[in-house]
């Protein structure tokens, strides 16, 4: 603890005494660390009124400091209690359950295991979400048509049951062998599409429904979510991007936020918070995108994502951001951004304390999806 305390006290030192330094290791830092630091340096709006350094003043400063994360640590152990797992059975009129649930259930029946949802969000096939979850512990989405009979599934955690003994975990291999050659194309309505998932996913067309399973290509293609659609739901989807609407936009902006959360959750990290001005200059950025049909960090404007956030005023430590393109949804652009390594360290980058999402549509009703994480805590 005394080495925190002195560590702190070196660091706030550091910054009372920054205008006597600043000029001269500008001249040998190179211009893109520069830029790093520069952009990420806006901890603290205290200014230099006086050129005496005031040692007792750094020290009652590194105190608090030290007080703020002792008790920001307590909190963020209370904030995560585990869960009580759950007791998974078998499925009993379907292959495959999420939680005890199955594609046919009522939404009587769901509540009456985990009670009301979170959230409800729009998605592609013009019904809601409903997200169940504790903390993003036990994480699982349900979509309901409009006799509240579950027709949609999905999760990215240890709930999913079957009657072919898979669950996540095992491998693509096991996957393939166990059911067979996955389908190469759908036909959906009145269109068909050819599968071009890179080996990123499979899907199957079981009991009448469609079985979308996802592998993490970073852990040996082993199966990391599961998206369960009924085939009635998915024939009623008449394209293959749904029209863009403020609903579906706040929906799938909505939805990768709590994709994220739950991914973070399995790899044993805090969950972020909503920022929601954040989430305006990411949702600025996809917007722009879509209309000036780029697809670049930085804009036209030569701008970074850090000049946008600070253009905002958006005060930061660290910051990063995550772009995805032209998927159906935001569980498929989830999944995508967790197989692209720089994309995946965003997501499950530690010092994040904070994210926000923001989504378009271009004319073609493809969605533009920006992933905004930043921290305005000083690290120790």
């Amino acid at each position: 603890m005394k080495r925190l305390f002195f560590l702190l006290l070196i660091i706030l030192a550091a910054i009372w005494t920054r205008p006597y330094w600043e000029d001269s290791v500008r001249e040998v830092i190179p211009d893109q660390v520069t830029e790093t630091f520069h952009s990420a340096r806006d901890f603290t709006t205290q200014t230099i009124e006086d050129s005496n350094f005031d040692f007792d003043t750094v020290r009652d400063q590194a105190a608090s400091f030290y007080s703020s994360i002792v008790d920001s640590d307590s909190a963020q152990v209370t904030e995560q209690e585990e869960a009580t797992p759950l007791e998974l059975t078998t499925p009993e009129d379907q292959s495959f359950s999420i939680g005890n649930v199955e594609l046919g259930d009522t939404r009587a029946d769901v509540e009456d295991m985990y009670g009301e949802p979170e959230r409800e969000s729009e998605n592609e096939y013009g019904v809601n979400w409903s997200t169940y979850h504790e903390n993003y512990q036990n994480f699982m989405m349900v979509a309901y048509d409009e006799q509240e009979m579950v027709r949609g599934l999905y999760t990215n955690q240890d709930l999913l049951s079957s009657s072919f003994d898979l669950g996540l975990g095992d491998t693509k291999a096991a996957v393939n062998e166990t059911l067979g050659e996955p389908e190469e194309g759908i036909r959906n309505g009145w269109f068909n599409y050819q599968i071009n998932s890179e080996g990123e996913y499979d899907i199957y067309q079981i009991d009448d429904s469609y079985a979308t399973i996802f592998y993490d290509i970073h852990e040996n293609d082993e199966v990391t979510a599961i998206q369960l659609i009924d085939e009635n739901l998915k024939n009623e989807k008449d394209a293959v991007y749904t029209s863009g609407s403020e609903t579906l936009r706040d929906g799938f902006e909505y939805q990768l936020f709590d994709l994220t959360n739950a991914d973070r959750v399995n790899h044993d990290l805090p969950v972020l918070e909503w920022n929601e001005e954040v989430r305006e200059t990411a949702r600025e950025h996809s917007t722009d995108m879509a209309e000036n049909q780029y697809f670049d960090h930085t804009n036209l404007q030569g701008q970074s994502p850090f000049d946008r956030m600070e253009e905002d005023d958006i005060s930061f430590t660290t910051a990063g951001e995550n772009l995805a393109y032209g998927q159906f949804s935001s569980i498929f652009a989830h999944q995508g951004l967790m197989n692209s390594e720089g994309h995946r360290e965003n997501i499950l980058q530690d010092s994040f304390a904070e994210l926000g999402v923001g989504v378009d549509f271009n004319d073609d009703n493809q969605p533009f999806f920006t992933e905004n994480f930043l921290n305005d805590q000083w690290l120790y």
